[in-house]
């Protein structure tokens, strides 16, 4: 049987979401407050994926005007059901907003997708959808437990039947179990499903950092009682020190092959550097076995491994991401992604063929808006990045070029900026509030080249013109600052391109030739 590498979806794809239509295989993850929102991935052998769209492509169906940093979309769930998909999914408004739970449908997973089905009377987040034998539906999330918590995050998983066609949930919700832990936190992105007469019920436990766990309990009737297994949890890496290739492991859910094997996605972070995952959460996958009626997790060494034995399955060929993108086509690859949604058209892939042109617009990278700004996500712990930029900015404070973006606060800008009268290229480190401008050239062209070197955490920003040799700007900066752990939130590194006039209203525009991403 092959081998095959974890994780199988690199870099920030958290909270992932699986189900099978005969051979072929759905997958979806979080984006919080990136555009389009949920992508979904497809492939016949659970290793090898390859993106078919997204779920949410519409401002009618997503609209993050306002979402701060790490709100927005939160855990989908995938399932399919008499030819028709689902996901269903919640828009988190703030830290303390409201959390409303929507589902959309459609008939191919590739799109479109309906607008969205909001449901009333279904607090908390990460619901989730349970098709039963009798045709009967229903939801599942957390909430506040009804009699109060006992401890701090303490949550109830609930239940509540759903009437699909209107979008209504119907009967009295149930609360069915609140943790096989009892002291653990933030019983969450609960999963039900069906084998041989239980109904089994996972969840994840322990918050989304390192105590991050998955338990399982079952019922012989939906609505419970539900017993805990003895051996919960049954994933985890909290028991690993911190120097683990791979921490946080958690939110789960269960697929079934043609053949009735199991198997687990999750998500998993890979810090380096010490205890930082500037990858963020990423997708896994994990194999199970029953036994005794109740599923094992990884029983060959009780926990995930980089490369691991894969599934009984033909092995698709693997199409690799072209690490170049030469924008010779009229639309954007489905890799790219903008920060929250876009109100305007602010760049073009047809004004000048071979090229994208972006518009200088008010809002920056720093602002809580939409700016002029497409990334890809980082998706190796080592990278070289570059891009060409035509550029001649004429006036205070107009800037274009590349960054790596975790949020507003915590970001680096490499930028072709005009300063004083005169144009500089320069690295700007923003943590916190304010920026600090750890390197700066004059230059004189307006055609140049921007690369980044990342080894690790150790980051070298360096430009050149067309034949030039490369000249460093700044050099052992520290890219700690794009960690989750440093910056907070719940997001990955985003690598991009942008283009701001800082505030003010103009007609300028940038061009971007070409982008490089070559991860080592």
């Amino acid at each position: 049987m092959d081998t095959f590498k974890n994780p199988i979806i690199p870099g920030f794809y958290p909270d992932p979401s699986i189900c099978r239509v005969n051979q072929d295989y759905y997958l979806v993850t979080s984006t919080f407050e990136y555009f389009p929102g949920v992508p979904i991935f497809h492939s016949i052998d659970l290793v090898n994926w390859t993106q078919i769209g997204h779920v949410l492509d519409r401002p009618s169906q997503l609209n993050l005007d306002g979402t701060p940093n790490s709100r927005g979309i939160y855990a989908p769930t995938i399932r399919h059901q008499n030819g028709l998909f689902y996901v269903i999914t919640t828009f988190v408004e703030s830290q303390y907003g409201e959390r409303r739970n929507f589902y959309v449908t459609a008939e191919n997973p590739a799109g479109p997708w309906s607008e969205p089905v909001w449901l009333k009377g279904a607090p908390g987040i990460d619901p989730s959808l349970f098709f039963d034998d009798d045709n009967r539906v229903y939801y599942t999330g957390n909430r506040v437990p009804p009699t109060g918590q006992t401890h701090a995050k303490h949550m109830e998983i609930w239940l509540q039947e759903l009437d699909v066609n209107k979008g209504t949930l119907i009967g009295d919700p149930v609360g069915i179990w609140d943790g096989a832990l009892k002291i653990a936190h933030a019983q969450e992105a609960p999963h039900i499903y069906k084998k041989d007469g239980f109904y089994y019920l996972i969840i994840a436990e322990g918050g989304t950092g390192f105590t991050h766990a998955v338990t399982v309990a079952r019922s012989k009737t939906i609505a419970g009682p539900y017993e805990a297994n003895p051996r919960n949890p049954i994933l985890t890496h909290r028991h690993l020190g911190k120097d683990a290739p791979i921490t946080n492991v958690g939110h789960g859910d269960l697929v079934d092959t043609e053949d009735g094997d199991w198997w687990m996605v999750c998500l998993g972070s890979r810090p380096y550097g010490g205890m930082f995952r500037n990858l963020g959460r990423e997708t896994f996958l994990a194999p199970v076995r029953f036994e005794d009626d109740w599923p094992v997790v990884c029983p060959d060494t009780g926990r995930i491994e980089e490369e691991m034995r894969g599934p009984n399955l033909p092995r698709q060929k693997v199409i690799s991401s072209s690490i170049r993108d030469e924008f010779d086509q009229l639309e954007l690859g489905m890799e790219w992604n903008m920060i929250r949604t876009p109100r305007e058209r602010f760049y073009t892939l047809a004004e000048k063929p071979g090229f994208l042109r972006m518009k200088l617009r008010p809002e920056t990278l720093a602002d809580c808006a939409s700016p002029s700004f497409i990334g890809r996500r980082q998706q190796h712990l080592s990278y070289n990045v570059a891009t060409k930029l035509l550029f001649s900015p004429e006036t205070q404070g107009e800037a274009a070029g590349l960054t790596l973006f975790h949020s507003q606060t915590h970001h680096y800008r490499f930028e072709v900026i005009y300063v004083q009268e005169q144009p500089v290229v320069r690295v700007v480190k923003r943590e916190g509030t304010s920026d600090d401008v750890v390197g700066e050239l004059s230059i004189s062209e307006t055609s140049i080249e921007l690369k980044v070197e990342a080894h690790f955490q150790e980051l070298t920003f360096l430009y050149r013109n067309q034949f030039g040799k490369w000249h460093v700007v700044a050099e052992k900066q520290d890219g700690r600052v794009l960690s989750t752990d440093r910056a907070g939130g719940f997001v990955g590194t985003y690598i991009g391109l942008f283009a701001t006039s800082n505030g003010n209203e103009n007609t300028t525009y940038a061009d971007f030739d070409w982008f490089d991403y070559k991860g080592e």
